[in-house]
């Protein structure tokens, strides 16, 4: 069963850096090159050069910026500007957020979490994981010896019990506070009552951990625990044996999963009525409206129905938008199609997507990667103006996000989603705490 501990987090003096806001940074997976450069000169010590150090002139190669991010840890440790917390402690997290015209707080805590093997525990995964990523991050942490991002890990508890307990811990308490690039306020308060840990421990230690975010972090935390073995015996409380997290209840009146749509590359332009053909034998279809601008009207109509199984197609060709719904004769060839998944995996709508729809219905199966968002004006404003290099997407994809119910009956049954089913919004920030691995 997953173990929460408390740890001694290594965090900023803002007594050397100020405002916490200009030393922090969004998941590392989520910063493109106009924010990283952004968030570098925001301050000399943002966590973005540990996070993602960029490549700078007269590096011999590719790992000079491992090197370099170990470098900046280490002097800023040295010199004041990240201290060592003095007592073992857990991390309360609130992220303050406006959504849909209403204001919600996600509430979690941090702490360090026993590793588990995916497959060997009560931890699971929910989606695939990439090679080259899992490899950069095993070079930054070789390279600094800490998690420098939490995971992000939900797990049920209908009552809220444990993160009412710890929130009554820290209630007239003082937080820690940041304001990220996008408006949302991060506060964070540490609770180092040995008994107020004991007792969060134990309400989360029956429950199943499912990974929201960070999968990549997580194996990496593995592997690395792996290597580490090979050189000294690990003790039970090795710090290598634990990766940072975020837990969160999956009954937390903050927690909102975001659709992530497609715009698709590499496939020829195809017309409506073309598209309408294709898909005939597997959905019923209808015309929902002509161009980028009626994007939003085809999403409210897909969202109200709530069906996983409803698909809004854009044809580039003569700009019409297609919508699309699964039949019981096109369930039955997704079940076909995908019999070495389970139902609830069959049903979701990414994966009918992909596997129905492109993979099979237009014969697509070897696409260069997507274009994912997930707000449908960002989806309107790439159909306007096209790809980076200036090439139109030929087909964009409105689907629906997977829910809570989906990731903990697909993980529980040892399935892992489609790549991007879920975007958990807002994402964790970087820099409020670090668990040192040495």
């Amino acid at each position: 069963m997953p173990e929460l501990h408390a740890f001694r987090g290594l965090r900023y003096d803002l007594g050397h850096v100020g405002n916490l806001s200009d030393v922090v940074a969004p998941p590392y997976d989520v910063i493109d090159a106009d924010l990283q450069s952004a968030l570098y000169r925001r301050h000399p010590a943002n966590v973005i050069r540990l996070i993602l150090n960029r490549a700078e002139m007269g590096d011999a190669d590719d790992g000079a910026r491992y090197a370099r991010a170990a470098q900046f840890l280490r002097n800023w440790t040295r010199d004041g500007l990240l201290v060592r917390d003095p007592d073992p402690a857990l991390y309360v997290y609130h992220q303050q957020f406006d959504f849909g015209g209403r204001t919600f707080i996600r509430r979690g805590v941090m702490g360090r979490v026993r590793l588990e093997r995916f497959g060997e525990g009560n931890i699971y995964p929910h989606e695939e994981t990439h090679a080259a990523a899992k490899a950069d991050r095993l070079k930054l942490t070789l390279a600094c010896r800490a998690n420098l991002s939490q995971v992000f890990g939900i797990y049920p508890d209908p009552e809220n019990a444990a993160q009412e307990l710890l929130d009554h811990a820290v209630q007239g308490q003082l937080p820690v506070e940041a304001t990220d690039h996008l408006g949302v306020v991060h506060r964070m308060w540490p609770v180092t009552d040995v008994q107020t840990i004991a007792s969060a421990a134990a309400l989360l230690a029956p429950r199943p951990i499912f990974v929201a975010d960070g999968h990549h972090r997580y194996e990496t935390a593995c592997n690395y625990r792996d290597h580490v073995a090979q050189t000294r015996t690990l003790s039970a409380d090795d710090p290598v044996n634990f990766v940072l997290m975020m837990c969160v209840s999956m009954s937390d009146p903050g927690m909102i999963v975001l659709p992530t749509h497609r715009l698709f590359r590499g496939l020829p332009p195809v017309s409506s009525s073309q598209l309408m053909d294709k898909l005939a034998d597997c959905f019923t279809t209808e015309l929902a409206g002509r161009g980028p601008a009626a994007t939003e009207a085809v999403w409210t109509r897909i969202e109200r129905a709530g069906d996983q199984g409803g698909i809004g197609l854009y044809a580039a060709s003569d700009q019409q938008w297609v919508l699309a719904r699964i039949t019981e004769r096109g369930r039955a060839r997704m079940a076909q199609l995908s019999a070495d998944h389970g139902p609830q995996w069959q049903g979701l709508g990414v994966a009918i997507l992909h596997r129905l729809i492109v993979d099979t219905l237009l014969a697509a199966p070897d696409l260069p990667k997507p274009a994912y968002v997930h707000r449908v004006d960002e989806v309107a404003e790439l159909l306007e103006k096209g790809d980076d290099d200036g090439s139109r997407f030929a087909l964009a994809a409105l689907v629906m996000p997977a829910t809570l119910q989906h990731i903990q009956a697909i993980s529980e049954h040892a399935e892992r989603m489609p790549a991007k089913s879920t975007y958990f919004y807002p994402k964790l920030l970087s820099g409020l705490v670090i668990h040192p691995l040495d």
